[in-house]
């Protein structure tokens, strides 16, 4: 931490020697100066988020975990909606991303999808997210054109690094193969290459369709459930944690952490900071880092 330190003194202080010495006329090198500044504040934001994310998974990457809740159709158009966000975010941090699970809605949208997001910090900058989302708009399969409210829940786990221990008995677990949902006609797919895992002792289930290899998804669902059994495990430890999930709220009115609001007005805001924005579709299109960032600084300065 202490070379980034004194990398950004170093720029900032070079700056200010040559707002010294620069004409009060010179528009075209004042302009280039507030460019430096934003990006020198920029610098330093990132290193505050570096030292608020302490924690001992906050490095890892993301196991997030999107479900629609009430609202029927609705809901699974938002998990659509949410999911795209994440990816967006992802990509505009330059981490990478990856679907892993997906189950289509009815007649719209998806039900429920699980995806990693792997980058420095992913977990720590995502944990704010967990909770449940509420959207108020017009309805795009309502012909009459009324409001509706639509709920949706997101989890997030790390995923945990390879060197962490955890012991799973395959006498503890059950495993079913069934035929991937993908898409690209009926012939795609044709072998019976999705899995599911049930770890019996606690019931968590986790499951893999994305490769068409069987190999290859039991791998990767195997990863995530050793990251839920590890996150079980840490909220045992953590008391704080434990009445936090022992509380866990339904995914319905009321209980949401962030509303985003397309109609009768456009505003986004997160109910835990009271943090707000008038530009809905910019969050919707994965600019979360202010309501990420109000959320990461309240519970540093509860702590």
């Amino acid at each position: 931490m202490i070379n980034p330190y004194n990398k950004v003194k170093d720029r900032f202080t070079a700056l200010e020697e040559l707002l010294g010495i620069v004409e009060e006329n010179d528009a075209d090198t004042l302009a280039s100066f507030r460019q430096e500044a934003e990006e020198i504040r920029k610098i330093i934001d990132e290193l505050e988020f570096k030292c608020i994310l302490g924690g001992e998974a906050d490095r890892c990457d993301a196991i997030v975990s999107i479900n629609a809740g009430a609202g029927g159709t609705e809901s699974c158009d938002w998990v659509s909606m949410l999911l795209r966000m994440y990816l967006q975010w992802a990509w505009k941090r330059s981490f990478s991303s990856e679907v892993i699970d997906e189950l289509p809605g009815e007649e719209a949208g998806i039900k429920n999808t699980t995806f990693i997001i792997k980058g420095e910090y992913a977990y720590g900058y995502l944990k704010s997210e967990i909770g449940v989302h509420r959207l108020v708009r017009i309805s795009p399969f309502d012909s009459n054109k009324r409001r509706h409210t639509s709920f949706a829940s997101v989890d997030v786990i790390p995923e945990i690094e390879d060197n962490i221990k955890i012991d799973i008995n395959e006498s503890d677990l059950k495993v079913d193969t069934y035929r991937s949902s993908g898409a690209g006609g009926q012939h795609v797919n044709v072998t019976d290459s999705a899995v599911r895992i049930t770890h019996l002792p606690t019931g968590i289930v986790v499951q893999c369709q994305k490769e068409r290899s069987q190999h290859k998804n039991k791998a990767t669902a195997m990863k995530v459930l050793r990251a839920k059994l590890y996150e079980e495990e840490r909220q045992k430890r953590d008391e704080s944690l434990m009445r936090k999930y022992s509380d866990k709220k339904k995914i319905e009115w009321g209980s949401q952490i962030r509303s985003y609001v397309l109609h009768p007005y456009k505003m986004v805001k997160d109910h835990r900071t009271d943090e707000e924005t008038s530009s809905a579709e910019k969050v919707l299109d994965g600019d979360i880092e202010r309501f990420v960032a109000a959320y990461l600084k309240k519970i540093a300065a509860e702590k």
